[in-house]
């Protein structure tokens, strides 16, 4: 029997599997395809393969290194490279991914050159602008941008997109949603049924798009958060029939004792920057966790009853142990249930070892 390492993240594969199987075939009854997106797992292999089990219509990373991570082990899908290539990374775009996602002329006209090379066509979806302010072409430079597009010959003019709630929490809504049907609508009046892909955004979409009984000419989403967690990002609310604890975080007390709740000397900054917020709560009893900020966000874990998260280092998490749990000693281990931030570092962490569980 092999050693148990800690930190270590257990996933639980079988309801990740039961997460996408059931948002593909809510949305597929909408017309809607979903594209799974693996950037918060590093392209996991395990969890590419249930998500296509599942049936999502392809895999979507923002790293080029997750694709080839999924590449090397063999996964077969339409891959797509969810952020702007990089221009140092046109040539592993072209060979590992099928589309990207663009918003500069430039970059596409090097796909282009790159594809020409290797005589391939490369997909393109544009991202447009609708209020968040992270990635897209204003609205009223899309049409010149299309143009531009497909003048372009080893390149194929797929639809277009947009991103909202990741930067400034701008939701979905009929005005944004409609607005970016509207304007694949005059585009394929302008250049003749030109969008074959028009993604209305990420899990912060799902609602909507649950809930909305004309989603216009959306007919694909990009989800990962919902799928992994079970959750919607824009109020972090529960999707009902789904699992939100697919992933449990486990660590190990290395030290445990009583000590004051305030630290006491001349106040400064902490290694974060931050100085001290401790409670006026007399002697406490206190435990030091094997893991940190270095692995995890710390206000992205969720602690079991009777353990109250204190403060983290880089190395150090610091909890306050209540009397509910009398029996703790230095050795034991302490789950927590993370949210999308905190699962996005412990995944990243070498740190924190992975280990996938099967039953639900």
């Amino acid at each position: 029997m092999s050693e148990e390492l800690f930190p270590r993240l257990e996933i639980n594969i079988e309801k990740i599997f039961h997460n996408a199987s059931t948002l593909v075939t809510r949305l597929g009854k909408k017309g809607i395809s979903v594209t799974g997106i693996m950037k918060s797992t590093l392209g996991m292999p395990e969890i590419a393969s249930e998500w296509l089990r599942a049936g999502v219509s392809g895999l979507g990373d923002s790293r080029i290194e997750n694709i080839q991570t999924m590449k090397n082990a063999d996964i077969s899908a339409p891959m797509t490279l969810i952020r702007t290539p990089m221009m140092s990374q046109i040539r592993q775009t072209v060979r590992l991914s099928d589309i990207s996602f663009n918003t500069e002329i430039g970059i596409i006209r090097k796909l282009s050159e790159e594809a020409k090379k290797v005589d391939c066509l490369h997909g393109v979806v544009l991202m447009v602008e609708f209020g968040d302010l992270r990635e897209g072409i204003m609205p009223v430079d899309l049409e010149a941008m299309i143009h531009h597009t497909l003048k372009l010959k080893h390149i194929t003019f797929m639809g277009i997109g947009t991103n909202l709630a990741c930067r400034n929490g701008v939701a979905p809504d009929d005005r944004n949603m409609g607005e970016l049907s509207h304007l694949a609508d005059d585009m394929d009046s302008t250049f003749g049924s030109v969008m074959k892909v028009v993604s209305g955004g990420n899990s912060a979409n799902l609602q909507w798009e649950l809930d909305s009984t004309n989603h216009g000419r959306i007919n694909n989403l990009r989800l990962g958060e919902s799928m992994l967690l079970g959750c919607e990002p824009l109020h972090r609310s529960a999707i009902k029939g789904l699992y939100t604890n697919a992933f449990t975080l486990i660590a190990e007390i290395i030290e445990l004792c009583e000590k004051p709740s305030e630290p006491w000397g001349n106040i400064a900054q902490s290694a974060f920057g931050l100085a001290g917020k401790s409670k006026a709560q007399g002697n406490i009893i206190q435990a030091i966790l094997a893991i940190g900020r270095q692995d995890i966000d710390p206000e992205g874990l969720i602690p079991p009853r009777g353990i109250e998260i204190l403060s983290a280092s880089s190395d150090h998490l610091v909890i306050k142990v209540s009397e509910k749990h009398p029996s703790l000693k230095v050795g034991d281990h302490i789950s927590f249930q993370l949210n999308y931030s905190a699962l996005l570092r412990s995944m990243t962490s070498p740190f924190v070892d992975k280990v996938i569980k099967k039953k639900v």
